[in-house]
């Protein structure tokens, strides 16, 4: 029996400040409703997720706040660039995400949009926010890494 040929990913989309400014702890990937103009849009690469999160309201799941441009040749059938979209999770799933949603700190992010096959993607992860203390640890220690991967080089090196 020959094996399933797997599905290429495309990325569109990262969310590069939630690392910096969250704690991630678990992540999910979600189907999204979309509109054919927005599809269109993204695939051009016309978003903006910076201020972008997610909330669970009666059983299901929400992103908020994520600009897509609107796609130039959809003037008569277009959408609203900053709606809010359905995010699409199985229902075990949305349980877990509530149940973590109630304790206090804990936020809804996207990480990154991606194609997956034909089907547009999200990654959402569970995020507490980072204090400065912790953001200046970080710093420190990715210095720190890249110092001694520098060193490693140039003893590699002979220098």
């Amino acid at each position: 029996m020959a094996p399933e040929p797997r599905e290429t990913e495309r990325l569109i989309a990262r969310n590069r400040r939630a690392s910096f400014d969250y704690a991630l702890e678990d992540h999910w990937e979600a189907g999204i409703v979309l509109m054919g103009s927005e599809v269109k849009s993204l695939r051009e690469g016309k978003i903006e997720m910076v201020d972008a999160w997610a909330n669970a309201e009666g059983g299901e799941v929400w992103l908020h706040n994520m600009q897509i441009a609107p796609y130039a040749q959809a003037t008569l059938f277009g959408h609203e660039p900053k709606r809010k979209r359905k995010l699409l999770l199985n229902r075990s799933e949305i349980a877990k995400i509530e149940n973590k949603l109630k304790d206090r700190g804990y936020t809804l992010i996207p990480l990154r949009i991606f194609l997956k096959g034909r089907h547009v993607k999200v990654e959402i992860a569970l995020a507490r926010g980072k204090t400065r203390g912790d953001k200046r640890q970080d710093i420190a220690r990715k210095d720190a890494d890249r110092e001694t991967r520098a060193a490693i080089g140039r003893a590699r090196k002979g220098g």
